[in-house]
């Protein structure tokens, strides 16, 4: 079937070539539109569930909100993990779902499910769905600053709150756009204690009263004189004159009494949870620009640019937005230095070709398929909607080599078709075009069926790659598409355009083999090392198998991680603070940190975030501080300053006491956030019933894990480090003065928590309004003791008296999964140290040292998760990729025994991979799997290409009656592994020349592209000289079974000539 397509080719050559000229413009079309990013989404999908209660504490919130929330969405379809946090006056749900649910089908199943919990929520509890996005689309952050100081900060988070954040979320696809820290202004009622009492007015009127006073209705329509008027009476609130006169009463004369008579009425800024910091120079009012879930980040941030350039024009004077973080660099850097490298693929296999070939228009036709095969799979991306990133480009990159295997080996046994014929007929002979493109037409179809399946074998041999899940599944499988599209295009093309552009262009004055000083020393060394192997096989194979084993010696020193890491360009530093941290304090230390951080002169920007941005993207406390720190290209940095050395560095400077340092990379980290619900590489997570037994395990963990080699630091989560003051009622006292719960529960969460009651309505913007006592009524628990209380019947008691007052410890924060309460103990590791051993020893060192109480687990998260998790899938994913590969090599061959031969010479290909990975001090991971796995492919081609020459010089020889004994099976051997030298060289050096750019390359991805291409350099190394070597000596082996033994051998020469055909 594939001769017949060949010859069909041959024959409607202008056909074939228009299509291709179709394809190429078409190719070029879509390759231009292509939508660009960094890496590939790999966050999981995932729906947020948002409750609020303002003033409830973390215990409350987790009894009534939280755990009823998380019970019910665990039954939700699909769903694979409930995430629970409960934290001061919200609540977060994170619903997790399989790989490839649709977001939105997700989204409607949570909200199916919502309706059935609401009812047994507090009437006054808000739930909402957050933004169609996560935590992993944060693509740009900025800061609103005034440098000329005519706006506090209150003044600057009105603008960020209404108006800044409304005109970027009209950028498409931008899903959110989240404000943090600066102040909101909110109108507040202090009331005064003493005049309450005095008139006898009770904290539930005035809270009716307020609610009464801030409203607007309209009145329908009045028709007069033909004219139609709408009604509408006005009542907001918009002065404080107008919140002084709101009625409460009468007094004894007659005389109104007013919130005025019985409060001071101020504006101030509302209870913060977030605080932003520029630079260490003071608070900022900063912004997140969330992306909607699966889009395009590159054109989102373009469009995002011009809007944000358009919206600073209209900014009050002195005004500036400041960007402190932007995806968009990192997507440039990535792709250009990828895109680069597929260029620097090109010329270097075009080289290759002219090397060999000494034939610049022969080269052309390898040439010239190689950016059709690319423009042909970007097609294909297209259609499937995979996106141009480090990954889809890579595995364009790394396919680079393969893809002109076949054009190659056809190009050359055209030459020697076409040198044959001229040493058959002389030199100057004619040679017609008709018998041209028969010599062609048949060196082609000599060799095109067993290439076009060895180039099938090379696009399948990255499929089960696909098989993966979940992170490592998301993240290589755009590489195994798209790897897979331009492999399958160049096997259709290698039966196709290539025979047509060899009767195009392979013309005029072709060198012969021996003229190129390359081929000759090639085949000067290759000679005596063949004639070795096949006078001594069995030796060869020991040696082999030597080789073999000793591999195993750098394969036992491997360490393993989950992924190399991404230089992203930018980085995070994420310290860990001890709960209960003030406001105050954590703006200090906050500022300190960034202040420390700027000195550094390859910093750009710091822009420090502790505690929440006002988006359920982001549940962080407010002991937990995000730094972003913006770098500056590195080529400003000073000589010899790397990343790691930077961190280290950092690292020493910040040796503040109270805050254990991790530094991260911005994107990877959020990954891990969503994915394993840690904000370090490892940790560990401890589950059970109770709070305080986590806490004690956790402290356990910590004090063992800091002991063990390779810790940076270790971080306990402290479950039960909240301070508290507890207020339990005195039920009986309080029936004695007609007090009920609910009416001390209203005085401690209006007057002392300070409750929001209601909201101003001033233009488009809105204020809260909050009701509260005065603070030194308020600020500490003797003052609570002696807080005054009207009772119903206008008595007056304190709170000390029907209440008990103390000081109590308890949660900060509650986190849950499943609905089990879970604490974490975030781990940093030292560089250089590897994942897999370092767990490994900790887990050893924990179950020798941390003895479980019943009902307790700990599970060890983070990348080590992901890691075990590809692990377990690559167990079944390799074996299917050998079985794979052996149906292709029996579908190729139709025999057995020459389709296990070639499998049985993939572990020596591994060999140099296994070498090369160590030497570079790498470790094995999914990375460098995907690499192993992709070499298989490679090794098997190569030696479908080594046992065809041999098979066709041994057939050859049996069909002219010259194969009677083992010494001339021995030299159909030589003279087909020799006398096809050249195509075997040649497919070597295209697929190792190929991946050098990738090797060698620096620049952002380039670190993962190296860790991929590694092996496949060092495998494909290793391959060439033993599958040259040892397959002729297995051969020969299995073969002369057949065949007695020579009567007479002919004695070998050294300069015995091996004639051509």
């Amino acid at each position: 079937m594939i001769a017949r397509l060949i010859h069909w080719s041959l024959r409607n050559r202008l056909l074939v070539v228009m299509v291709a000229l179709l394809l190429a413009g078409w190719g070029a079309v879509v390759a231009r539109n292509t939508p660009l990013n960094a890496l590939p989404d790999l966050s999981d999908v995932q729906v947020i569930v948002h409750a609020t209660w303002p003033g409830q504490a973390p215990q409350v919130m987790e009894d009534q909100v939280t755990y009823p929330l998380t019970t019910t969405m665990m039954s939700v379809p699909g769903a694979t993990t409930v995430r629970g946090i409960s934290m001061f006056g919200e609540s977060f749900v994170y619903v997790l779902f399989k790989d490839r649910t649709d977001l939105y089908w997700a989204r409607s199943r949570v909200l199916e499910y919502l309706s059935q919990v609401s009812s047994q929520l507090p009437s006054n509890v808000e739930v909402a769905l957050g933004p169609d996005a996560t935590g992993v689309g944060w693509i740009y952050e900025y800061a609103l600053v005034d440098r000329t100081g005519r706006h506090d900060l209150s003044q600057l988070r009105a603008i960020q709150d209404w108006y800044l954040r409304y005109a970027l979320k009209t950028v498409p696809n931008v899903s959110e756009v989240a404000t943090v820290g600066g102040k909101v202004r909110e109108y507040q009622i202090v009331l005064d204690p003493d005049r309450l009492r005095a008139y006898g007015i009770p904290l539930g009127r005035i809270e009716a009263a307020m609610k009464g006073a801030n409203n607007e209705v309209g009145g329908s329509v009045i028709e007069q004189g033909e004219t139609e008027y709408m009604v509408r009476a006005h009542g907001y609130l918009k002065t404080l004159a107008d919140f002084r006169a709101i009625p409460l009463g009468v007094g004894p004369g007659g005389t109104p009494i007013t919130l005025g008579d019985v409060a001071r009425i101020q504006r101030g800024p509302s209870l913060r949870r977030g605080i932003a910091e520029l630079n260490g120079d003071g608070q900022v009012v900063g912004g997140v620009v969330v992306l909607r879930f699966h889009q395009n980040a590159l054109a989102t941030l373009d469009a995002l640019h011009a809007r944000i350039q358009q919206v600073q024009k209209t900014l009050p004077k002195g005004v500036e937005i400041v960007p402190t973080y932007d995806q968009s660099g990192l997507i440039h850097r990535a792709v250009t230095n990828l895109g680069e490298k597929l260029i620097e693929e090109l010329l270097i296999v075009a080289a290759v070709c002219m090397l060999f070939l000494f034939h610049i228009r022969s080269a052309l036709v390898a040439v010239v398929t190689l950016p059709l095969g690319i423009l042909v799979a970007f097609i294909i991306m297209d259609a499937q909607g995979i996106d141009a990133n480090i990954m889809s480009l890579g595995g364009i990159a790394i396919a680079i080599g393969e893809m002109v295997d076949a054009a190659v080996v056809m190009i050359e046994n055209a030459h020697r078709k076409l040198e044959a014929w001229r040493c058959e007929h002389g030199a100057e002979a004619v040679l017609e075009s008709a018998r041209r493109l028969n010599l062609i037409a048949d060196a082609a179809t000599e060799v095109g069926p067993a290439l076009f399946f060895s180039l099938l074998i090379l696009a399948l041999s990255f499929v089960p790659i696909l098989a993966l899940q979940g992170e490592s599944g998301r993240l290589f499988s755009p590489l195994a598409y798209t790897k897979t599209y331009a492999v399958a295009v160049a096997a259709a093309l290698s039966v196709t355009l290539v025979p047509v552009l060899m009767a195009a262009f392979i013309r005029g004055r072709l060198r012969a083999e021996n003229a190129n000083p390359l081929n000759r020393a090639l085949t000067a060394t290759y000679r005596p090392l063949l004639r070795l192997v096949l006078a001594a096989p069995w030796p060869t194979l020991g040696v082999a198998v030597v080789v073999l084993g000793v591999s195993v010696i750098p394969f036992s020193r491997l360490g393993s991680e989950f992924m190399p890491p991404l230089n992203e360009g930018d980085l995070m530093y994420m310290p860990s603070a001890l709960p209960g941290l003030s406001v105050g304090k954590a703006a200090q230390l906050l500022q300190q940190t960034d202040r420390i951080l700027k000195t550094f002169p390859e910093v750009q920007t710091v822009f420090g975030k502790a505690g929440r941005a006002e988006t359920s993207t982001d549940p962080a406390p407010l002991d937990m501080f995000e730094t972003i720190l913006q770098l500056k290209p590195q080529n400003e940095w000073p000589a010899g300053m790397t990343q790691k050395k930077l961190i280290a560095e950092m690292n020493a400077a910040l040796q503040i006491p109270g805050l254990s340092n991790i530094f991260v990379q911005p994107i990877r980290d959020r990954i891990n956030m969503l994915s394993t619900g840690l904000k370090s590489p490892v940790g560990v997570k401890i589950t059970g019933p109770d709070l305080a037994t986590i806490a004690g395990i956790g402290q356990q963990v910590e004090r063992v894990v800091k002991v063990v080699l390779g810790t940076a630091s270790a971080f306990a989560q402290r479950v039960d480090g909240g301070h508290y003051i507890d207020i339990r009622p005195d039920r009986q006292a309080a029936a004695r003065y007609g007090l009920n719960i609910d009416d001390l529960q209203r005085i401690i969460r209006l007057a002392v928590g300070g409750e929001p009651i209601g909201r101003t309505v001033e233009g488009l913007q809105r204020f809260p309004i909050n009701l509260r006592y005065p603070h030194a009524l308020r600020d500490s628990a003797s003052a609570l003791r002696i807080l005054p209380i009207v009772t119903p019947s206008g008595a007056t008691v304190t709170l000390g008296q029907v209440a008990d007052i103390r000081f109590t410890n308890g949660p900060p924060m509650i986190a849950s999964e499943d609905a089990r309460p879970t604490g974490f103990v975030y781990i940093d590791l030292q560089p250089g140290r590897d994942l897999g051993r370092y767990v490994a020893d900790a887990r050893r060192a924990v179950a020798e040292k941390v003895t479980l109480p019943p009902g307790y687990d700990i599970h060890w998260a983070g990348e080590y998760q992901q890691l075990q998790r590809g692990v377990q899938r690559l167990k079944l994913i390799v074996p299917f990729t050998l079985l794979l590969i052996f149906l292709l090599l029996f579908l190729i061959f139709r025999d057995l025994v020459s389709a296990l031969l070639i499998l049985g010479t993939l572990p020596f290909a591994l060999v140099g991979g296994v070498w090369l990975v160590w030497l570079l001090g790498e470790n094995l991971s999914i990375a460098s799997a995907v690499g192993f796995i992709g070499l298989t492919g490679i090794a098997s081609e190569f030696g479908v290409v080594m046992l065809v020459y041999i098979h066709h010089a041994v057939n050859e020889r049996r069909a002219a009656g010259r194969l009677r004994n083992r010494q001339e099976l021995r030299e159909a051997i030589r003279d087909g592994a020799l006398l096809r030298l050249r195509p075997l060289a040649m497919t070597a050096t295209v697929v190792v020349a190929g991946l050098l750019p990738l090797f060698f390359g620096q620049g952002t991805g380039s670190h993962m592209m190296q860790t991929v291409a590694a092996p496949m350099v060092g495998g494909m190394l290793s391959a060439a000289v033993l599958t040259m070597l040892v397959l002729p000596a297995a051969y020969w082996l299995i073969e002369r079974r057949h065949l007695p033994a020579a009567a007479q051998a002919p004695v070998d020469t050294p300069d015995r000539k091996v004639r051509h055909e």
